[in-house]
């Protein structure tokens, strides 16, 4: 959704990085690009200008940093900005005190409503919770089967009975009493508009449930007709945030960018995708990383520790940031990292990804070609590719039904990210601490960095960027004058893995 938005603020806060002096001409430009851009992705008007406001005011009356250079300090503002409109912090579920936490959906119908009940159920069991749904959505006939169906996908029970809605809303909150539930997630109707009957309703319900928390869930894909939806709402319900489904999709942001500021209230949680797990709590912080191409290491770890063990995801990591990463590795990890979703959506976490990879699509075809080449390989030649000669490139390629030409892109590619994540790993070398070889200090894992700055309670990773020079993170920047640099980055081409 925020790609054609990531590439503006991509290409418009590379104009300022590394610039020793900005003066206020120079802020005028950039920050009429970034009202451009913001305007481009259908951001709310008011948002707009209040955003772009406080930013000039932040960058022409900052202090000087003896940390950050001018460019950066407008690229540190510009985050904090972005994070502030998106919401500011991720909202913490709390539970009632005397169990169950009532939980009320509300939304217009195709908002996507029901699926994000179910989404939402299976959230709060994965944070060791024992939700059970109630199908108040009496209007759809098919709406109850729908919710049954989810409810059997995620193992969580279900309870509807026809009738009054607001009867089977009160008879649901008893029935989680009774059986020991300590969540309730109440799925309400919605109709195509906005009209007195669904709020009155809609009403009564929250009533007689007197939710912990009422989430209003709106499509994405419609953008500031969501934004006026939410207000509607908020007028009626003490709505405490925003479930926006569809975020996967293609529509410009706007909504995303402007709800916060609009109507008061957070984006709480995020669909990302069809499938029932395709759903996650919404962090304002790392999205405007995102946004910035500073990528988003803390959802991709947290992600990674769905599918691997902690042990074992520590273990891979390390081996892959300090250059030690075999295609052996590589062809067990590629079997886990499937789970976790699409590649290009992994890839769009990575900080300082280039423009071209982020959107480079490989699908499972690709992956599956990438397995039969690795597979047809000796466990001599997966572990040092540096031993495959012309002979063993025509064998490998014979054995795994490709061309020699496609086992030699997988090699060279290879060999490339091994040291792309290699200079990854560097990060850690920042300064302070014991010195290593050369005198250089030491480096750490990334991911353990990662990891230590969310138990410490700070922000993602991105908020690095920069200050070790050039690029996102710390890495060479995307220059074309970098003699080691492709495609006007410092990254290899992995396009050709397709």
């Amino acid at each position: 959704m925020f790609d054609n938005l990531s590439s503006r603020f991509e290409s418009i806060l590379k104009k300022v990085r590394g610039k020793g002096r900005l003066t206020e001409a120079d802020v005028d430009e950039v920050l009429g690009e970034i009202r451009a851009a913001l305007l481009d992705a259908d951001v709310n008007v008011s948002v707009v200008r209040g955003v772009v406001a406080r930013i000039r005011e932040q960058a022409i009356g900052a202090d000087v940093s003896q940390a950050l250079d001018p460019g950066q300090q407008v690229v540190k503002i510009v985050n904090q900005e972005l994070t502030a409109i998106l919401g500011g912090e991720t909202l913490k579920i709390t539970y009632a005190s005397k169990p169950p936490t009532v939980v009320l959906m509300a939304g217009l119908q195709g908002s996507g409503k029901t699926t994000s009940a179910a989404k939402l159920a299976r959230w709060f069991k994965s944070q060791g919770r024992q939700p059970l749904l109630v199908g108040a959505d009496l209007q759809r006939p098919a709406a109850v089967e729908q919710l049954r169906t989810l409810g059997r996908q995620i193992d969580v029970p279900v309870f509807s009975e026809p009738g009054d809605p607001v009867t089977t809303a009160t008879r649901g909150l008893a029935e989680a009493r009774r059986i020991g539930k300590d969540v309730l997630i109440v799925d309400t109707a919605g109709r195509l508009s906005i009209d007195a009957e669904l709020m009155d309703e809609i009403r009564r319900i929250s009533d007689s449930v007197q939710p912990n928390y009422t989430f209003l869930v709106i499509d994405a894909m419609t953008g500031q007709d969501a934004v006026n939806t939410a207000e509607a709402f908020n007028n009626t319900l003490a709505i405490d945030g925003v479930i926006l489904s569809k975020l996967d999709g293609d529509a410009r942001g706007g909504a995303a960018l402007s709800v916060k500021e609009v109507i008061g209230k957070p984006i709480a949680f995020a669909a990302t995708g069809e499938k029932i797990d395709a759903f996650e709590q919404f962090h304002p912080d790392r999205m405007a990383g995102r946004i910035l191409g500073m990528g988003d290491v803390l959802t991709l770890i947290e992600q990674a520790e769905q599918v691997f063990e902690q042990e074992e995801a520590e273990a891979a990591a390390a081996k892959m940031f300090e250059g030690e990463f075999t295609l052996d590795d590589f062809l067990e990890q590629l079997q886990q990292v499937k789970k976790m979703g699409s590649i290009s959506s992994i890839m769009g976490m990575l900080p300082g990804m280039p423009k071209e990879l982020k959107n480079a699509e490989i699908g499972d075809d690709q992956v599956k070609v990438t397995e039969a080449i690795i597979r047809s390989m000796t466990l001599e030649e997966r572990r040092n590719p540096d031993i495959i000669n012309g002979s063993r490139r025509t064998r490998i390629a014979k054995g795994s039904g490709t061309s020699v030409p496609d086992v030699n892109r997988l090699v060279k590619q290879f060999s490339e990210m091994q040291k792309m994540m290699k200079r990854m790993g560097g990060i850690g070398g920042m300064g302070g601490g014991k010195k290593g070889k050369k005198g250089k200090p030491p480096k750490m894992n990334p991911v353990k960095m990662a990891r230590a700055m969310k138990q410490m309670g700070a922000g993602d990773l991105s908020e690095l960027a920069g200050l070790a020079g050039g690029g996102p993170m710390g890495l060479p920047s995307a220059d074309p004058r970098n003699p080691g640099a492709k495609n006007g980055g410092a990254f290899p081409d992995f396009r050709d893995f397709r």
